[in-house]
């Protein structure tokens, strides 16, 4: 029993995991720092600032919380079942192995291994993070998992441990996603460079997924809205500008879709540069929706996409009727 608690909040000593203490420790400091000597608040104006009772018991952080404890529990029975990295990385090493591109394998065969490992590390995070916007942008824009990713929108405050507010459901198209993105860039990487991938590291995690959390991705889930230049807002994004991901207000829908990168939404036309916005408010448009309603925040979304469901097929009987006619 304790070594399932152990499993349960093992998520706060992996470094590979956002809500690594470490990092949450960073993001306090950070935050402190930036409250100082940016916003020109004194030292105990601003530690009241980052650790606000309103923000981090208030009923929607309640919910977030019990969130946490909930899906950990999910997730830890569902995870064996579910199509693994590995189980990804092999079939597409296999699929590759049956192309004729010896030619290829050969030309690249003399490339140093530490020029391997460099391209391998930025390759990895970058197609993941790609994937995740592409999904992250698909959750808003299809019904079907808007009625899902709606939990999560539904915060009306943020904390580090929003992160896990998510429809189980929502957690397993992301864990499939994963293993998609990351056994691609595995299989491929192994199929031309053989023994010489490795991987960047530091504790065990990617340098640029180490990276990120060192420089405060805890705090794109909170109350204080750190901005960065406007050229490097068009890189990554900052806290400010995923805070106005969850704005209501509908000048900052569909908009910050990248978890890292703020590339993807430069390109693809959905980047909003973080503004001077004070009391932010937050949440989703649904008078029948309760935030924080546990029961509402796992069930509705499910009859949702039942009726979704039931509203299509009953469109597709018609549009049979009327060709029939």
């Amino acid at each position: 029993m304790l070594e399932y608690i152990g499993d349960i909040f093992h998520h706060f000593v992996d470094p590979k995991k956002r809500v690594f203490l470490g990092y949450i420790v960073l993001s306090i400091a950070i935050a402190l720092f930036w409250l100082v000597f940016f916003k020109k608040k004194a030292l105990k104006s601003a530690i009241f600032k980052v650790f606000d009772k309103k923000i981090l018991l208030s009923g929607s952080a309640i919910s977030d919380y019990k969130m946490f404890l909930i899906n950990r529990v999910l997730m830890l029975v569902l995870s064996p079942y579910l199509l693994t990295q590995l189980a990804v990385a092999t079939f597409f090493y296999y699929s590759l192995l049956s192309l004729p591109l010896s030619g290829l394998i050969s030309f690249l065969s003399d490339t140093p291994t530490i020029v391997v490992a460099t391209l391998f590390t930025f390759v990895f995070f970058t197609f993941d993070d790609f994937t995740k916007y592409w999904v992250h942008r698909w959750m808003h824009k299809w019904p079907v998992l808007w009625a899902l990713h709606k939990v999560h929108h539904s915060a009306e405050t943020l904390n580090p441990i929003t992160v896990y507010r998510t429809h189980p459901l929502e957690g397993i198209l992301f864990s499939l996603r994963g293993a998609f993105s990351q056994g691609t860039v595995i299989s491929t990487f192994f199929f031309i460079f053989g023994d010489k991938v490795d991987l960047v590291t530091i504790l065990g995690v990617n340098f640029l997924v180490f990276s990120f959390h060192v420089a405060g991705s805890n705090l794109r889930h909170s109350h204080i809205d750190i901005k960065y230049w406007v050229w490097l807002e068009k890189i990554l994004i900052s806290p400010a500008q995923h805070q106005l991901h969850h704005s209501l207000d509908e000048r900052h829908y569909d908009k910050n879709f990248g978890a890292a990168l703020a590339i993807w939404d430069w390109i693809f036309g959905s980047l909003h540069h973080s503004e001077d916005i004070d009391n932010l408010k937050l949440g989703v448009e649904d008078n029948d929706f309760d935030p924080k309603s546990i029961t509402e925040l796992y069930l509705k979304p499910l009859k949702e996409i039942l009726d979704i469901i039931s509203e299509s097929l009953s469109s597709f009987k018609s549009l049979n009727k009327i060709f029939k006619i």
